[in-house]
């Protein structure tokens, strides 16, 4: 297999690097630069991918088309700052399974896939969102599901009793233009994983993690995972298993169809050291993610499955033991086919120092054997040391759960990491609450009017249009399709009806014609400051001295002298050409980012710098003008 793998991989790098050194004279055409800088992408030649994008943006003359390469570009330009920040996991292994189950096979708890289309996401058909996982006895529960408008988002819900609360979104950090997919809690809870389109990144789904921030109580910027687990492909699905020693995610990048992926077991880095990586040889070797062939790092326990719906500690003790003794025959059964495996390549080659090397392998795994048949027997005693306890006591044991784990599918026996096949859920059945549909108060002509469910005024400025008063209550087709129509009884005993919220005389004065024209001729302008009527000179008054804006700086200082590129990146995408200056605050660096003048836009760019690994970073009211 690692074999296969490496010949794939050496081909496809060959025919992008011979694509990368055609004359650009023979196919100058703007599809044909893009096709190209598309494959340098994918093949990690960031450089050359740039290149072309800005040859082809050369040549493009429609502006729609230009937005579209620039996206494109903008995923090599973060590629291409994110290889300066590189990890080297050790890889334990790899293996390719169907995209429409891969996700059972990850050392979870059993029965807690549950496939769509389901009571969370009644859509379904995503070309990779396959599945959400539900764990028992969870009292929150984070998902992925479409929105009304087709995109997909992280959404939470919290256990209330027998119903769970109404879906809501986290927080705008983690809502991009694209979909976001697989949210999985760590196993402490403080970070939340999930792949996103959307998000800086580098083509297809990157992976991305949030840390929770005790003190705001709120899911922080989510940060790229960046290279090996992202790459220019889809990657997703990225646990820590429970025990701390592996990270588990599932990536495309290697499969030639759509109807595979294959998932990789790397060892848990609690320190992880980022180095640059320029070479791009060495690049790709990294992003191929190859596993060891080392097995003294075969784990017998990772084919140990989550109980099967244990019913006390005794019978779960007892299903972990039998799962434990079935892991170990496997371990022991895999190291044997790895040590004729060894042999058969030792017979036939004729190399001295490949001889050699198999020589090691084999002694090392023969010497492996012996650890594994003693961990075996010592298991097998305790084994039956339950089962004799069971017996005293007089607790039957359930043959049917004891055969679903004894038959339990496993993979890649063969290598450093077995994977077991957990079973899939059963229907999820849960009780979400119906969300409350809020009356829009937008000022509306309809077929039927509306009342205001609320007929008190916001604060601030507001404008309105009185169209009549009553000695009684208006009915519906009185209003003539208006909404909202707010009534107001008066102190002589009348009904005044007014209609629409406005916030700028502008808005109402062009509305007034409109409710003119349905038969209110009489209709005109009133006004409101913090509920109380005023005067529509003194609200217009109001309205001038509101539209201030303020004006804002960014802070930012990075750990050394310099600005790291990501960062600068970060700005230009979001803010263009705004002003980048460096100063010098009591023998600190400090970048001052601005003028700005949208909170919103502040907001973000602060989200962005941070992600970019930059922590200290803050926003500055400098001035204020007015609109």
């Amino acid at each position: 297999m690692t074999v296969y793998f490496k010949m794939a991989y050496g081909a496809v790098s060959a025919l992008l690097m011979a694509l990368s050194c055609v004359d650009l004279s023979a196919a100058a055409d703007v599809d044909s630069l893009l096709f190209r800088a598309d494959s340098l992408r994918k093949a990690y030649q960031f450089s050359k991918s740039i290149d072309l994008y800005d040859k082809a943006l050369a040549l493009e003359t429609d502006s729609v088309a230009r937005i579209g390469i620039e996206d494109a570009k903008m995923l090599s330009e973060n590629g291409l700052g994110m290889t300066d920040f590189v990890l080297q996991p050790t890889v334990v292994a790899r293996h390719r399974f169907s995209l429409e189950d891969f996700y059972l096979y990850y050392p979870l708890e059993d029965a807690g896939w549950r496939s769509l289309p389901n009571v969370l996401d009644s859509i379904g058909g995503h070309p990779f969102y396959k599945a959400v996982y539900v764990p028992g006895e969870v009292s929150s529960l984070y998902y992925s599901s479409h929105d009304q408008d087709g995109a997909v988002n992280i959404y939470r819900t919290d256990r209330k009793d027998t119903t769970w609360c109404v879906p809501y979104l986290l927080n705008e950090y983690l809502v991009s233009s694209g979909d976001e997919i697989y949210p999985m809690l760590s196993p402490d809870g403080k970070r939340l994983y999930f792949a996103s389109s959307g998000l800086y990144g580098m083509g297809g789904f990157d992976l991305y993690v949030s840390t929770w921030n005790e003190d705001q109580q709120e899911w922080g910027p989510p940060a790229n995972m960046g290279m090996p687990y992202s790459s220019p492909y889809n990657d997703f699905l990225f646990i820590d298993t429970a025990d701390g020693k592996y990270s588990v995610f599932a990536s495309d990048r290697d499969c030639a169809g759509t109807d595979s992926v294959d998932v990789y077991v790397v060892e848990h880095e609690s320190m992880p050291v980022r180095k640059s990586m320029d070479n791009v040889w060495q690049l790709r070797s990294t992003m191929s993610l190859t596993p060891v062939d080392d097995m003294t790092k075969f784990d017998s326990s990772t084919v140990v499955s989550q109980e099967i719906a244990p019913q006390n500690d005794e019978t779960r003790r007892y299903t972990d033991k039998v799962s434990e003794v079935m892991a170990l025959r496997d371990s022991i059964q895999a190291c044997n086919a790895r040590i004729s495996e060894r042999r058969d390549l030792l017979a036939a080659s004729s190399d001295d120092s490949e001889r050699a090397a198999l020589t090691d392998e084999i002694m090392a795994a023969e010497a492996l054997i012996p650890q594994l048949q003693d961990s075996l027997g010592r298991a097998s005693e305790i084994l039956q040391q339950i089962e004799m306890d069971f017996l005293f006591k007089g607790i039957v044991l359930d043959p049917d759960k004891l055969m679903v784990e004894a038959d339990r599918e496993v993979e890649g026996v063969s290598s450093n990491y077995v994977f077991a096949r957990m079973s899939p859920g059963a229907p999820l059945d849960m009780v979400l609450e119906k969300p409350q549909v809020k009356f829009d108060y937008t000022f509306m002509i309809l077929p039927e009017g509306r009342f205001a469910e609320d007929n008190d005024i916001p604060d601030g400025v507001v404008y309105q249009i009185q169209i009549f008063s009553l000695s009684s209550k208006a009915s519906v087709a009185s209003i003539k399709g208006l909404s909202p129509v707010f009534e107001e009884a008066s102190a002589s005993g009348r009904y005044i009806y007014r209609v629409g919220v406005f916030r700028k005389y502008n808005d109402v004065l062009a509305n007034l014609n409109r409710v003119k024209k349905l038969g209110f001729r009489t209709a005109f302008i009133t006004a409101f400051y913090d509920g109380e009527p005023v005067t529509v000179n003194k609200a217009r008054a109001l309205e001038k001295e509101a539209a201030v804006v303020s004006l804002y700086q960014i802070n930012v200082f990075p750990e050394g002298d310099n600005l790291p590129d990501l960062a600068l990146k970060a700005i230009r995408q979001l803010c263009g050409n705004v002003d980048v200056a460096k100063a010098d605050r009591d023998g600190k660096t400090v970048y001052l980012v601005g003028p700005v003048d949208d909170k919103a836009l502040v907001d973000k760019v602060v989200v962005a710098i941070k992600a970019t690994g930059v922590d200290e970073v803050f926003p500055v009211v400098i001035g204020t003008r007015k609109e």
